[in-house]
């Protein structure tokens, strides 16, 4: 794997992708024992979130404490869904990066590629530290607090007994990682994504560079014409195996940001106060990093084609410069279930539909 190399790792550690080069038969098994241990993490916990909310949550406060953690974990429930019914897909989309017409022709190009690689590097590395950060606080305070009192960090339904010392630290310690490998998905999986937005980003960038080389007869008009319309046709590809993800995604924070708000403003200062606050921006880091870069796909346009001297050139250059022209007037949009344009507009529309459903909360 040459390209996404730090995603593609926190990709494989989440259980959501097993490395092209295990193609042994014990390696397979390892690794699909290890996923099918994640998976069953993550939906019991899930599951048992909901019998609790169904069974014995009877007031606000526990609603919201006990709603904003199971949607989250939900939420990485549904990926790792996605992810394994669309391995060999997603692992087709990576691998197209690699070949023509997207593969790097020479240094100039491989410059661009490496620059947007060092960009998701760092994107991805951001993104981690935050969601790590927060893991590490919300375990820390939990120890010195919810531990000490034999109290579980969350709120679910648990159908033994587990007033035995022993057993509380198993079930304590299985609703931690619980959570954290819910973490860990969705960073995976927001990472991969955005990555792929930005490949987008950086072929376009590519290309700008190709179509300069036709006046000098390095490139042929028709090979940046075929390049163009990839591009367009592995957009529509990205959108339609992620738009379910993103759906989801977008209703799920929705309803996560206005309970944690709910929670800031109705609880005490504490240090749940911090907890909340970290949480609640890892959530919306986690939706604004979809908008950010779906917006930045939409927004690139070809501006090296109107400062070509394509008018000294024969026809045939200019028709398919003409055409390359015309098609770039419809800019490339992601949208979520074919219905919302992931931009910087619906981020904000977003919020304040969070802020909408908050302020119903507090009125119920």
């Amino acid at each position: 794997m040459h390209i996404l190399k730090l995603t593609y790792t926190i990709v494989t550690i989440s259980g959501c992708f097993r490395p092209q080069s295990w193609t042994s038969l014990f390696k397979r098994t390892v690794y699909n024992i290890y996923r099918l241990y994640v998976i069953t993490m993550l939906y019991t916990f899930t599951i048992f979130q909901i019998m609790d909310l169904v069974l014995y949550v009877d007031n606000t406060n526990d609603f919201t404490n006990n709603m904003n953690m199971m949607l989250t974990v939900s939420i990485a429930c549904y990926k790792v869904l996605i992810m394994c019914l669309n391995y060999e897909n997603i692992v087709a989309l990576i691998n197209y990066l690699t070949e023509e017409p997207f593969k790097p022709l020479d240094s100039d190009e491989m410059k661009i590629r490496r620059r947007y690689d060092k960009l998701i590097r760092n994107n991805t590395l951001r993104y981690t530290l935050l969601v790590t950060a927060t893991c590490i606080i919300v375990i820390s305070s939990s120890v010195f607090t919810d531990f000490r009192h034999k109290r579980l960090k969350y709120r679910e339904w648990i159908p033994y007994d587990y007033s035995s010392y022993k057993i509380f630290c198993f079930t304590y310690a299985q609703l931690l990682l619980s959570a954290c490998f819910g973490g860990i998905v969705s960073v995976a999986i927001d990472s991969l994504v955005c990555g792929l937005f930005m490949h987008i980003c950086c072929q376009i960038d590519i290309l700008e560079y190709r179509l300069r080389k036709i006046l000098s007869n390095q490139l042929t008009v028709a090979y940046c014409v075929r390049h163009h319309n990839r591009i367009f046709e592995y957009a529509q590809v990205v959108n339609m195996r992620f738009t379910k993800i993103v759906g989801f995604q977008f209703m799920a924070s929705t309803m996560v940001i206005c309970c944690n708000l709910y929670q800031l403003t109705k609880s005490t200062l504490s240090v749940n106060h911090v907890q909340l606050i970290m949480y609640t921006s890892c959530m919306l880091t986690q939706i604004f990093i979809y908008c950010w870069f779906g917006n930045k796909v939409k927004l690139k346009v070809y501006d090296s084609i109107f400062q070509m001297e394509w008018t000294n050139s024969d026809n045939s250059i200019k028709k398919g410069l003409l055409l390359v022209m015309k098609r770039s007037m419809i800019p490339i949009e992601i949208s979520t279930v074919y219905v919302l344009t992931i931009n910087l507009n619906s981020f904000v529309a977003l919020l304040k539909t969070s802020y909408s459903v908050y302020n119903l909360l507090v009125r119920v």
